[in-house]
């Protein structure tokens, strides 16, 4: 079906392993000298913020350090850094980590030069100008936030999740170099590994995406196939390393153009009231929502089956498209991923209540490939209970 569509990202991606030392070179292309680096609590106590100061300090080049970031970061710690970015006259903003480093550095780049606070700007393109360069260099292969105009934070007072989403977040560098991977711990690796999967499926299912993204969603889906597991019990495996976080990346491109579905509507209430993790919240709920739109969109559930390796030759298409559904519960179970909902004593009665906060969650809903009711979520819910 022909049909018109856009396509945006990251005005720069940089992948190979030992990319890393490149960095310096990165900051002077922007004309930055002062830059801060975001970096989260886990990270700092590593020899990672001392390799990016041999990196940085003989090129000339200090810089500031913020690493109070912790998972499902609240919102008030992008205020915090840029009070801290403004207060050292940073000239350019480094995040390093995972989804929650990453998502913090591109609002703190764009707070510092935007009046107000974060909370202003969450929604859609509601940031007025643009913020700080940003070169963004992930250390898991999960969110693709690198490549993303998208930043999450939890507002504990609220006890939900919400995004702010605007063209000013896209980085102006996204570096990837694998072997910023390669000490990430077996769970981490999974519950980053199957969101990057659940960012793919979901944007490859979405009503928005187009042959561009379709591209980079289902390629994303085979390389992740072919190697989460290898990551998640041999992860000094550079191969494999390289290649989930080419997986990751791709998924991310999709995600940035066709939008996710579903599933995040229903995880964010998960981090939000219950501080579940980002990755696991979309793992636990992602084949009860592959259930619920398979009937809607079988062609692409047997695309998705055929890149997870399944054989479909000479089946009724339903039946194809089922493998796509089993293919993914066996990728959670061998990547030793076994949480429902009840591990975290979320309960039968608190589904309804779930459901109206991810009714509030509506651009997800509105990508997904069949419509969604509020019963039909609380059903969701129940099968991931």
């Amino acid at each position: 079906m022909r049909k018109t569509f856009s396509f945006t990202g990251a005005k720069k991606i940089i992948f190979g392993t030992g990319s890393l030392l490149t960095l310096a070179s990165h900051v002077k292309e922007h004309g930055a000298q002062n830059p801060l680096v975001v970096i989260d609590k886990n990270l700092a106590k590593t020899d990672l913020p001392e390799k990016i100061a041999h990196i940085l300090i003989p090129a000339g080049i200090k810089f500031t350090v913020y690493d109070k970031v912790e998972a499902e970061p609240p919102i008030d710690l992008a205020d915090e850094g840029a009070r801290i970015a403004v207060k050292n006259k940073c000239d350019i903003v480094i995040g390093i980590g995972g989804g929650s480093a990453m998502d913090t550095a591109k609002a703190i780049a764009v707070l510092a030069t935007n009046k107000g606070a974060a909370a202003d700007y969450l929604g859609l393109n509601k940031v007025p100008k643009p913020g700080l360069p940003k070169i963004m260099i992930p250390t898991t292969a999960g969110t693709g936030s690198e490549v993303t105009f998208t930043a999450v934070f939890v507002r504990r007072n609220l006890k939900k999740k919400e995004g702010m989403n605007s063209p000013y977040l896209y980085p102006e560098l996204a570096l990837l170099d694998p072997e910023l991977t390669l000490t990430l711990p077996p769970a981490p690796t999974a519950h980053t590994g199957l969101d990057a999967l659940c960012h793919a499926i979901e944007s490859y299912t979405s009503v928005n995406a187009s042959p561009m993204s379709e591209m980079f969603s289902l390629e994303a889906i085979a390389l992740i196939a072919e190697n989460l597991r290898t990551c998640v019990h041999d992860g000094k495996n550079i191969a494999a390393r390289e290649k989930m976080l080419l997986g990751s990346l791709y998924a991310g491109i999709g995600l940035a153009n066709a939008g996710v579905t579903a599933v995040h509507s229903l995880s964010y209430p998960l981090g939000g009231k219950y501080g579940i993790g980002h990755g696991l919240a979309n793992t636990m709920l992602l084949p009860a929502v592959m259930a619920f739109n398979l009937p809607a969109a079988l062609d692409k559930f047997t695309d998705i089956a055929e890149a997870m390796g399944e054989n479909v030759e000479g089946l009724a298409e339903r039946e194809a498209a089922y493998l796509a559904l089993e293919a993914v519960e066996a990728l959670i179970e061998d990547c030793g991923v076994h949480e429902t909902l009840a591990h975290f004593g979320i309960k039968e009665k608190d589904f309804a209540a779930l459901a109206d906060v991810a009714q509030g969650v509506a651009r997800p809903l509105e990508n997904n490939p069949r419509k969604i009711t509020k019963d039909d979520m609380i059903a969701i819910y129940a099968q991931a209970l």
